[in-house]
């Protein structure tokens, strides 16, 4: 009994002080990034602190950070391209801060913990209820009212005539089974935003040009499909998205490609960081044209 218990007095010694250095920094963080220049516009990051630093920026992919050092309150952390530096300071929970670039101050941060958006399934939906009315473009609006937008309806399709604006829905969405069909043109590359902040990427690039983690079907960056389906250019397929919390299911042509699985947070291009607010479904036009969808309905839990 004494060797017991001297045994678990020194786990606890050495346990202890691994608790107690536990950064307050630890977890996930939705950031917004207020340039310095003058009419520059606010826009999301995303980052995660656990034994490395993931970071989600504004476009493209999450990276790890070259390095970072917390200190207290304090925690520096500079980017994988190594001119990129962020310097924070945490106050009851919240996050301030600067994004420096070759040590210029760049732009002002702010953030706070993502939450975790830990709900049940429900119990019951509503009927599917289109938001494409399939005869013109009430309901969607460009994401940027500046960008030249070149989607128009025809025979019943919404249509991307070539790159341009980003389509989103004027309603927002919190938790939902959304069904949509696309038709995806070979060296095509879309993509459709759940709650306007998490991609399930469209794309039909070569067929190197892409990991699975950026390809058809992927949460660009973070979640890759379970099954590889094959490829289909120029012709309809279907996609069978349910969203609650941070859960999420794809059914892709009736095969289920992820199952319930956890989105850890913004994708890059995201409208914004506020992952507790209901948001849009948006369509990325910015990349190539040709792009169709159709047949878009949405079903929402019932009350």
């Amino acid at each position: 009994m004494k060797r017991f218990s001297l045994v678990c007095l020194l786990a606890g010694i050495i346990l202890i002080p691994a608790y107690a250095q536990k950064s307050p920094f630890t977890g996930r963080w939705d950031l917004t990034v207020t340039p310095k220049a003058a009419n520059a516009k606010i826009y999301p990051d995303w980052m995660e602190v656990a034994d490395k630093v993931r970071i989600q920026p504004r476009s493209g992919s999450a990276f790890y950070a070259k390095e970072f050092k917390a200190e207290g309150t304090h925690l520096n952390v500079v980017w994988a391209n190594g001119t990129t530096t962020w310097d924070l300071e945490i106050k009851d929970g919240k996050l301030t801060g600067t994004e420096k670039h070759n040590g210029n101050v760049f732009a002002e941060l702010t953030g706070e913990r993502a939450p975790a958006l830990d709900r049940k399934a429900p119990t019951s939906w509503t009927a599917p209820e289109p938001i494409f009315n399939g005869k013109d473009l009430a309901g969607w609006e460009p994401t940027d009212p500046a960008a030249a937008n070149h989607w128009i309806v025809k025979d019943g399709e919404l249509v991307n005539e070539t790159k341009g604006a980003n389509l989103k829905t004027t309603r927002k969405f919190e938790d939902f089974k959304l069904h949509i069909e696309y038709n995806c043109p070979d060296d095509g590359n879309s993509g459709i935003y759940l709650r306007g902040r998490y991609e399930v990427q469209v794309e039909y690039e070569k067929v190197d040009a892409n990991d699975k983690f950026h390809s058809m079907g992927a949460i660009y960056s973070f979640i890759s499909p379970a099954v590889e389906l094959p490829r289909k250019p120029g012709t309809w397929e279907t996609y069978d998205i349910t969203l609650v919390g941070r859960r999420l299911t794809v059914v892709r042509d009736g095969v289920k490609t992820i199952d319930n699985q956890e989105i850890p947070g913004p994708t890059g291009g995201a409208i914004d960081s506020h992952e507790a607010e209901p948001g849009p479904f948006y369509i990325q036009g910015d990349h190539t044209g040709g792009m169709k969808y159709r047949n878009i309905t949405i079903q929402v839990p019932k009350k």
